[in-house]
């Protein structure tokens, strides 16, 4: 039997928040295919073998091949599926590559499907794959569609869409894209099925001998954010690339890409397993094309990158900055500029006109319609999944008092920002970005000065569990981002200033630690109650700045090991809700031999979970049950472990 990989769902084709199809069932043959949200975007596959039909992927027929293997990388989905002397070899890789910008914004999957006979019979084999009418659009009901096939640079292309485009019409949180096109693209025969009462695309290959159909998916959303009233497309279309020239490019370089995504996946997995065994290198390929595939990435109008996430599964909202932050590791390591594209719309949402205050904003709209910060606003949409445009705040004048004060996160979203941009700079050494928005940073840091040593009754980026006062985790972020600024303004050639700003940083840390500890650990807030996993301090051992000592962090991470559960850590004393990014982040800070001890109960979460959706960040560490947040990017922070490594060589 080839290796089984087990996951709560398998990554399919995984591109950005719209264009994100999954397979929740333990065989590719149990369900539909699903967007994340778990609407139908079905996907139908099956093999003619001698007259007899075997399905190989969906429902959509009585019998079913057996599946023999599964894997997952972290970029491809791998099964092996067998069937009256048959084998069918069927892979999804969708090249999410972190250093081609061009290829990763690409919406394009690679789907392969190989045909041999185990036997060493002969065999007439007919092999249908459909696309259906499902993935380009929103809903149950089935709109007038429209559909064509022509041929073009050596491919037959087919596609499919509503006949009324109406692109950026709707935002919302479990929505699905209800314009733009499908594309299915092949060598092999391209058509549309006459007999089905479903629109779709089909491709269609058959052989009396074994053989190979390679496919291409793609699609075409036409217009992929509206930034403060601009309609961007995606990063690849910037220059005027067309979806029909991109499959003809994917087609061309196919061998190339895919040689590339391997090495890729070989690399990254082999680290993985020298850094934390097997279970951390199945987190590591569960966790990258959803993290990648939960933003999309466009060029602004001013012709910066543009790197915008989705809060799937939570409100909808765009480019928040407490999700970013947790996402971070992964591009860190890999790309660093897409963390400063992350940061780019927060800084375009805290020159607003109506943004008054002296801290960072939570997001810049709701996903793909960016009209300044959705959280705590008075005129915020009730009804997030019914598509309702928000109104353009970025117009509202100063006098126009639009946020709840109680509904903000100060201390969290400026430590955030200010942690983000000092952590890119220190990744590749551009401190562009911060250096020209130093001025706005001076301000958040002179809050978190003021208000973060003691943050009074405030959410945070945990915003789920309510507002919490004097949280003891809350002010180690600020002084964590005290000390960021410091490093920023050094790295600027302001060494005394930078230097300044650190001084006032270990004064803080000294004296959090005489309030936090509670013996041996600390505590929840600073009157004493309970204990959290302190993960914002983190950055003090990825910079070395030595705010703490470490013995603290020996005894510290040592005491979460104590209070691990059958699936993982739980996030504080409350309850037996973990998360999985904070874990690992609790990991990072642990020695690099403790980092298997950490990802090993997650693992087993991922391999015994009843609850059938893609990656949830947010679960029960005792029944593994999912309670919230699917599909989110903040899986990410998986990858912290490895950046605390390679920091720590350098």
């Amino acid at each position: 039997m080839d290796n089984m990989t087990r996951l709560p769902a398998f990554p399919l084709i995984t591109h950005d928040p719209y264009f994100s199809i999954w397979h929740t069932g333990d065989c590719p043959t149990c369900e539909e295919s699903v967007h994340w949200s778990g609407v139908r975007k079905a996907l139908w596959g099956f093999l003619v073998i001698d007259g007899v039909r075997r399905r190989f992927l969906g429902r959509n027929g009585r019998q079913a091949m057996r599946m023999t293997g599964c894997e997952v990388t972290p970029l491809s989905t791998r099964y092996t599926l067998e069937a009256l002397g048959v084998r069918l070899r069927m892979s999804f890789t969708s090249p999410l590559l972190p250093d081609d910008l061009d290829v990763l914004s690409t919406p394009v999957t690679f789907a392969d499907f190989e045909v041999t006979f185990t036997d060493g019979k002969t065999h007439e084999v007919e092999l249908f794959f459909q696309v259906t009418a499902d993935i380009c659009h929103s809903g149950e009901a089935e709109p007038q569609m429209r559909q064509d096939v022509f041929s073009d640079g050596g491919l037959n292309i087919g596609y499919m869409g509503n006949v009324r485009q109406a692109p950026l019409s709707g935002s919302g949180d479990q929505l699905t894209c209800d314009w733009g096109h499908v594309y299915l693209a092949s060598e092999d025969a391209v058509g549309t099925n006459p007999d089905s009462v479903h629109w779709m695309l089909q491709l269609h290959r058959s052989s009396g001998a074994p053989f190979v159909c390679r496919a291409l998916i793609g699609f075409d959303d036409l217009a992929s954010i509206n930034y403060f009233g601009r309609l961007l497309p995606a990063y690849y279309a910037r220059d005027g690339k067309t979806i029909v020239q991109a499959l003809t490019e994917f087609h061309a370089r196919r061998d190339e890409l895919l040689a590339r995504c391997r090495a890729f996946d070989e690399t990254l997995l082999r680290e993985a397993r020298e850094l934390g065994g097997a279970d951390y290198a199945l987190l590591a390929a569960a966790s990258w094309r959803q993290t990648v595939a939960g933003h999309k990435l466009v060029q602004g109008p001013e012709g910066e990158l543009l790197f915008i996430s989705k809060e799937n599964d939570s409100n909808g909202c765009a480019a928040t900055a407490d999700v970013s932050y947790p996402s971070a590791p992964l591009f860190l390591l890999y790309a660093p500029e897409l963390v400063r594209a992350m940061c780019r719309p927060i800084f375009r949402t805290a020159r607003m006109p109506v943004w008054t205050y002296d801290f960072a904003p939570h997001d810049a709209g709701r996903y793909p319609i960016l009209y300044g910060q959705q959280y705590g606003c008075v005129l915020r949409a009730k009804h997030q999944q019914t598509g309702v445009t928000s109104a353009p705040y970025y117009l509202y004048p100063a006098t126009r008092v639009l946020y709840r004060p109680e509904l903000q996160m100060p201390v969290e979203e400026s430590a955030d920002m200010i942690l983000l941009l000092a952590a890119a700079g220190r990744a590749d050494g551009d401190y562009r970005l911060a250096e020209q928005e130093l001025p706005v940073l001076e301000r958040w840091c002179a809050y978190l000065r003021d208000n973060g040593e003691d943050p009074g009754s405030q959410l945070c980026t945990d915003d789920f569990a309510g507002h919490l006062a004097h949280n003891v985790n809350l002010a180690a972020k600020a002084f964590c981002a005290v000390a960021a600024f410091g490093e920023i303004l050094t790295a600027r050639g302001r060494a005394e200033e930078g230097a300044q700003q650190l001084a006032h940083a270990r004064q803080m840390a000294r004296r959090w630690l005489a309030r936090a500890d509670v013996g041996g650990y600390t505590a929840l807030t600073f009157d004493g109650f309970g204990w959290s996993v302190k993960y914002n301090l983190v950055w003090d051992r990825l910079f070395g700045w030595g705010l703490l000592s470490d013995d603290f962090y020996e005894r510290e991470t040592g005491s979460y090991l104590g209070r691990m559960n059958k699936y993982g850590l739980p996030l504080d004393s409350r309850s037996a809700i973990g998360k999985t990014d904070w874990t690992m982040w609790a990991a990072a800070m642990a020695s690099p031999g403790q980092t298997a001890a950490f990802a090993a109960p997650l693992a087993d979460y991922l391999r015994e979970t009843p609850s059938r959706v893609p990656f949830s960040d947010y679960y029960d560490t005792e029944t593994g049950t999912y309670e919230k947040f699917m599909a989110r990017t903040v899986q990410g922070g998986v990858y912290m472990p490895l950046l605390m490594r390679r920091w720590r060589k350098t």
